[in-house]
């Protein structure tokens, strides 16, 4: 059980996990992990599912949740989960969240605050709100995800800026062109099937050239037009107002429009009417053919939408924009930081680094911040109530902290004398801690806790709560080494202490501190990056006896090297690819069995349990494999494939092959064998197979008696024309307990497994039953007609 504490969870569109309790049962163990300060924390999706139907904020939670799905973004849930990712994945589809509504990037913004200097004189430059995108753009994701563009299509962008979603799409084959009144004035502007005016009327000032725009586009398009344009959200961006619009700092417009106040723009602009696409996205097909192709074609469309690789881009026109002759207002005299804004940045987050006022020699671009306010001693009085006096804290903790460390771990050497410290360092000492003699008093007293097993314990329990390794509680914490610097001071000073007896614990790859007994244990792999490295050297260092021994594995050792297995929980959320390694981990600890101490099987015997499963790795993930298993494979705990392929008085007879074409059959029986043939094998101790897998070649052989389009036999096979044989997939198996009532073991299956469908023939005769994606749960009797004939009716079974 776990009680996870989200403090957002009402305001957030997708509230952040502060905390989490971890409660076991079934040993009495808890544990907390505390997320407070992590910079790539877990967060939640589909909070909705978590309310009641009636709650008031449901429809606008589930909304967001439908939105999202629409455009595929909840498809990889290994990329879901974690804040940085996710946010790196909205802003790859060209999407952002703000409130609880998904808002398309379409243009450049900039937050202008309060100080505005926009020049209402000036002539407004459209060019400037222009994205450069790594990846497609919103309108052209989600027209390529559902099919719309693709090789056969051509395509045409009026108003295409910087050409770059042009370019991905000739990348990928697709025959586009595009125009643009400033990169590419010159472009021939062309009809097309697919025309895109892609947020262009938000940042056109004059409304009737605005709607001009959006014929002429419309024009263009022989089978379809896409519209697109800024949404107006809670943070829009703040200007001058200026015609139905604001005008921004840097003179360029921007028209924020509502979902419905844009789709009642275009369908009055266009005289017809428009489908919404996504949040800011609007069709207008001009083929009402095409228009009833793309409803059947989104209906059914689930393609992902492609990451299209980007080519060197075309060199751009020379021509520049005709300068038109303006009357130079006069400017507000800007303020002292305004002059100089990259001095003045870099004092700021100097003086945020250092966690103390910087002195004159440290603080960088002197000259510019002396021209600008007169000294720097008003530059750093400016600076001053500008800083994050919470973050300065939390710099001045971790910089003590440093100091502690660096002269308790001294002390193993000779003492340097304070007027031979770096002068930063005096400086530190004397902001921080007073005094150098204070300073050393406090690190000999870390020193000290640090070989008490007691604070030791408390610091892993601490480390292990904020995600820095693996606890073992009362045992160890192991970790990356590039997370020991975040340990507390405690444990880097344990650390430390083996470092001078091993050298620079960085140059290896895991540390284990051994809590009670003194010792520190440091690994290295043969290479940390692969999901299941191997561990080919391991030193243990006994800080009380002072004695190092090492261990090598690999061929000349004679000792094999030991899979490390379980590698995410040495990492931490903020590592890079954690996210995909926690996922790599989930799925191989649900095929083999792993300790505590992560011991886990040799390459063999992994290779086994992934067959076993119809797994494989591949590219550093674990995935289905497409090769079929052997027939006798084990399939499930009980069973090889031969079992279930071979069995039945025909397939016996006639000795046909009845192997499975599908390699998806071959994962149905498994999962047969595994949810339903395995617990009654464990329960009654022994089962006599009558029919299992039936290919169409075994079928025909087959007189009567069966329905291939109903029982499920033919698990995923498919018929001449490609379609499933039995629409319900899933497998099926009749089988007989000897000496056992059938009502009694079909009670039992009743009652205890996840079945599909369960047929009843008699007390003394086999059962059917099927295991399949439906999961019905459904229990027929097989009862005969006056013809002779077999129809199942509804069985009702009291279950115990």
């Amino acid at each position: 059980m776990a009680l996870l504490d989200y403090p957002g969870f009402m305001d957030q569109a997708f509230p952040v996990l502060s905390r989490s309790w971890r409660i076991d049962p079934a040993n009495g163990r808890a544990s907390y992990r505390d997320y407070r300060d992590s910079l790539n924390p877990p967060i939640l999706h589909r909070k909705e599912r978590l309310l009641p139907a009636y709650h008031p904020d449901t429809p606008r939670f589930a909304k967001l949740t439908a939105d999202l799905e629409s455009l595929g973004l909840f498809e990889d849930p290994v990329r879901i989960g974690y804040r940085r990712q996710w946010e790196a994945l909205l802003s790859e589809r060209g999407y952002r969240v703000v409130g609880h509504d998904l808002v398309p990037i379409g243009n450049y913004e900039e937050d202008d605050g309060d100080a505005l200097d926009a020049d209402a004189g000036a002539p407004i430059v459209r060019h400037l709100t222009a994205l450069s995108r790594q990846t497609l753009s919103a309108p052209l994701a989600a027209m390529t995800r559902i099919g719309l563009i693709n090789e056969t299509t051509t395509f045409f962008d009026y108003g295409c800026g910087r050409g770059d979603d042009i370019a991905g799409l000739l990348s990928a084959g697709i025959r586009a062109a595009g125009w643009d009144p400033y990169f590419a004035p010159d472009a021939p502007i062309e009809p097309a099937q697919i025309v895109n005016i892609g947020f262009v009327i938000n940042v056109i000032e004059d409304p009737a050239e605005r709607r001009e725009a959006l014929r002429r586009a419309f024009a263009l398009a022989k089978t379809a037009l896409c519209v697109s344009a800024m949404l107006a959200s809670d943070d829009e961006v703040q200007g001058r107002p200026y015609a139905d619009g604001i005008l921004t700092r840097r003179n360029t417009f921007q028209r924020y429009y509502t979902q419905t106040s844009l789709r009642d723009y275009i369908e009055e602009s266009l005289s017809t009417t428009s489908l919404a696409l996504a949040p800011g996205i609007f069709l207008v097909f001009k083929d009402q053919a095409a228009e009833q192709s793309f409803h059947l074609r989104r209906s059914r469309s689930r393609l992902r939408v492609p990451h299209l690789a980007k080519p060197p881009k075309p060199p751009r026109h020379a021509k520049e924009p005709k300068a038109r002759p303006t009357r130079e207002p006069k400017r507000p005299r800007p303020k002292p930081w305004e002059r100089c804004p990259e001095a003045f940045a870099a004092l700021c987050r100097q003086w945020q680094e250092l966690g103390r006022e910087p002195f004159a020699d440290e603080i960088p671009h002197t000259a510019a911040l002396e021209k600008a306010f007169g000294s720097t001693a008003r530059a750093l009085r400016t600076v001053r109530p500008r800083l994050d006096q919470s973050y300065i804290d939390a710099v001045r903790a971790q910089r003590t902290e440093d100091i502690l460390v660096c002269l308790a771990l001294q002390r193993f050497g000779r003492r340097i004398p304070y007027r031979h410290l770096d002068s930063g360092l005096q400086r530190d000492v004397k902001a921080f801690l007073h005094s150098y003699g204070n300073a050393t008093e406090e690190a000999a007293r870390l020193l000290a806790r640090a070989a008490e097993p007691g604070v030791i314990e408390a610091a892993c329990t601490g480390a292990a709560a904020r995600g820095l390794g693996w606890l073992i509680e009362g045992r160890s914490l192991q970790l990356h080494s590039s997370l020991v610097p975040r340990l507390p001071p405690a444990l880097r000073i344990y650390i430390g202490c083996a470092a001078v007896l091993y050298g620079d614990v960085a140059l290896a790859d895991l540390v284990k501190i051994h809590i009670a007994s003194g010792k520190v244990t440091i690994m290295r792999c043969d290479d940390f990056s692969n999901p299941l490295p191997r561990i080919t050297e391991r030193v243990k260092i006994n800080l009380r006896a002072q004695d190092v021994r090492y261990f090598a594995y690999g061929p000349s050792t004679g000792f094999a090297p030991p899979i490390l297995y379980l590698k995410s929980r040495f990492m931490h959320e903020e590592m890079p690819d954690y996210p995909e390694q926690a996922e790599f981990d989930r799925r191989i600890g649900a095929c083999v069995e792993i300790d505590e101490l992560l011991r886990g099987p040799d390459e063999d015997a992994l290779a086994a349990a992934l067959r076993r499963e119809g797994l494989k790795i591949e590219a550093g993930a674990v995935m289905a494999d497409d090769k079929p298993p052997a027939l006798d494979d084990p399939c499930g705990a009980h069973l090889v494939y031969r079992d279930l392929i071979v069995c039945g008085e025909t397939a016996m007879s006639t000795g046909l092959p009845n192997l499975p074409r599908q390699i998806d059959s071959y994962r149905a029986l498994r999962a047969l064998a595994e949810k339903i043939l395995d617990p009654v094998i464990e329960w009654y101790g022994s089962i006599e197979l009558t029919y299992g897998f039936c290919s169409p070649e075994l079928s025909r052989r087959i007189r009567g008696r069966i329905a291939p389009a109903l029982d499920q036999h033919a698990a995923h096979e498919r018929n001449r024309v490609g379609k499933p044989i039995c629409p319900r997939l899933g497998a099926a198996a009749d089988f007989l307990v000897r000496d056992e009532d059938m009502l009694d073991v079909a009670r039992w299956v009743a009652a205890n497994i996840p079945f599909d469908r369960l047929y009843f023939y008699g007390r003394d005769r086999p059962i059917h039953v099927s295991y399949g994606p439906e999961h019905k749960r459904e229990l027929f009797e097989m009862t005969a007609t006056p013809t002779g004939r077999l129809m199942p009716k509804p069985l009702h079974l009291q279950l115990p």
